[in-house]
């Protein structure tokens, strides 16, 4: 593109559609859910600090997970012209530079709202937006790697707004107990990620991205995904048991069963059934953290 032909773009203003589908609502969905959780965990009563739990859920949905989509987006442009044109940016329909231009006005709103949540709330503000960056951009773009990529998106995702949640509303830090079962729900969502890749197949191979679904191929890498999905939850059921929270316990056990279920109606066609897997195996996963969730909330919280 000429000098002349991109500022002409920049010039155009996005289509506000365009722009609301950049942010990919639907993404927004596991931060909010975690950061629930958290607040579910603690066992304190939202309705007594409503302002910070809807600004918390705000937080976490619309505007650090929709400023990452957005920071992915803008970094991955090269690759979505190969597996997905019609996307906002490779599509045109967000010209020039607006992708970016967005990404860091939202990275600046959201440590702006991050504040407002105090310490805790502010620092894990800081922490997600650097992840954001450190996942998508150059030089360190770690969603290049099958491991660490998917994994800080996992912990990104789960474990800390579950994190943020608890220590906002209990105001200071959260038990080892939600600590722990946090950080394994986090983990085990490295497996939801993996499942995630098998859409960006053939950009990711011919642009050098290594996820797991390029480096082990599609058959295997659906089977380690269903695996670390299913073995932190096992962790998970075990400590419950073990805390005394019986019922808990079981029935998260029931969802892993059907976790191995729909893990195995996918492998008859791992890439094919990656999509469906993900309606209903990641359904019953994130149905498990807040069973997990109220179970801690038993235990005392953080107290």
């Amino acid at each position: 593109m000429s000098v002349l032909e991109n500022l002409q773009s920049e010039r155009r203003l996005p289509e506000p559609g365009a722009v609301l589908t950049l942010l990919k609502p639907i993404t927004w969905f596991p931060p909010m859910w975690a950061y629930l959780c958290g607040l579910v965990s603690v066992g304190a009563n939202p309705f007594d600090s409503l302002g910070l739990v809807l600004l918390g859920v705000v937080l976490a949905g619309p505007l650090v997970c929709g400023m990452s989509q957005a920071a992915n987006d803008w970094c991955d442009r090269e690759v979505d012209a190969i597996n997905e044109p019609d996307r906002p940016i490779p599509s045109g329909r967000i010209p020039g530079r607006w992708g970016l231009w967005i990404a860091l006005a939202m990275s600046a709103l959201a440590l702006v709202v991050g504040w407002q949540l105090g310490p805790w709330g502010f620092g894990a503000t800081v922490v997600g937006v650097i992840a954001a960056w450190a996942y998508s951009a150059e030089p360190v773009r770690l969603k290049r790697s099958g491991i660490a990529g998917p994994g800080l998106v996992g912990l990104s995702y789960e474990t800390l707004p579950w994190f943020t949640g608890a220590a906002v509303l209990s105001a200071g830090a959260p038990s080892p107990e939600i600590v722990t079962i946090a950080l394994l729900y986090g983990i085990g969502a490295h497996g939801i990620m993996t499942l995630n890749d098998f859409k960006a197949l053939e950009g990711d191979r011919q642009t050098g991205v290594e996820s797991l679904p390029v480096v082990l191929g599609p058959e295997r890498a659906a089977r380690v995904a269903a695996w670390v999905m299913i073995l932190p939850q096992i962790v998970v059921f075990t400590l419950l048991a073990g805390w005394g929270r019986e019922w808990h316990a079981a029935a998260i056990a029931v969802l892993i069963l059907g976790q191995i279920w729909a893990a195995q109606v996918m492998m008859r066609d791992p890439k094919g059934k990656a999509p469906w897997f993900n309606g209903t195996g990641v359904a019953m996963y994130v149905s498990g953290m807040m069973i997990a969730a109220f179970a801690l909330r038993a235990l005392g919280g953080a107290g």
